[in-house]
């Protein structure tokens, strides 16, 4: 521990033996509001936090029904619902949705595990203008940035590995076999075959969900504050 913050800390232990740990970690934060912030604290800071946000969304996700049983289980499109909903009567497919959504989850659990590094790199390409207009900003000024910046690259990066990945679980190959054998039948609107961008775009919407939930709580919560640094820079947000 620096010796600036271990002396906050000392001082509000000593004077204030009753309180609580949030107590003692919100009135601490309360003193760090005025101490100077270098540009490069600032940086380093933000992009603790945002890496912080990455490890929980990115380890929560990638856990086994880490998507499947979460907000953001990844369900069929709409347009094919409609066809799912017909077959549900038909001998032989009466569990196709319930197949194909786990599936699906499945895929997105396992590539899950590969995106980490993707967003650490787009995190270390920040500048540190772009770090002091995130800190300064919405609760969501740092996942909206990472969104825009890098989702395109994301995708072009992540979507061989949901590929693969639902090749993995077997995904692909059923949902060919299913709506391959439905595209046959005579005067049914086809469904698309590639179910992969669906599949990607779905994987990544819940991977930027997990991080603004944790931007959020870093930025509400000086408790989720889990370095000197990021309490120091997160002060000057509260500040605001």
């Amino acid at each position: 521990m620096k010796p600036l913050f271990a002396a906050i800390t000392l001082l509000f232990f000593v004077t204030m033996p009753l309180t609580s740990c949030d107590e003692v970690t919100k009135a601490a934060t309360t003193v760090l509001k005025d101490v100077p912030l270098s540009t490069t604290e600032v940086s380093s800071g933000l992009k603790e936090a945002l890496n912080q946000g990455i490890s929980k969304g990115v380890d929560v996700l990638s856990k086994t029904d880490g998507y499947y049983k979460s907000a953001y289980k990844i369900l069929l499109p709409s347009e094919v619902r409609k066809v799912t909903d017909r077959l549900k009567s038909v001998p032989g497919f009466s569990a196709v949705e319930d197949k194909l959504i786990e599936r699906f989850n499945r895929g997105a659990e396992d590539a899950a595990t590969l995106a980490k590094p993707i967003f650490v790199s787009a995190i270390r390409s920040m500048t540190i203008q772009d770090a002091y207009n995130i800190l300064m900003g919405k609760e969501n000024a740092a996942t909206e940035y990472l969104r825009k910046a890098t989702y395109t690259a994301l995708y072009n990066e992540f979507k061989p590995k949901v590929t693969s990945s639902l090749n993995k679980v077997g995904a692909l190959s059923y949902w060919g076999d299913v709506f391959g054998t439905y595209n046959k039948i005579p005067g049914v609107a086809r469904v698309n075959p590639d179910i992969n961008d669906y599949v990607t775009n779905q994987a990544l919407e819940g991977l930027f969900g997990m991080v603004a939930k944790e931007e959020a709580n870093i930025r509400k919560n000086p408790t989720q504050r889990t370095t000197e640094l990021m309490r120091k820079v997160f002060a000057k947000q509260d500040k605001k």
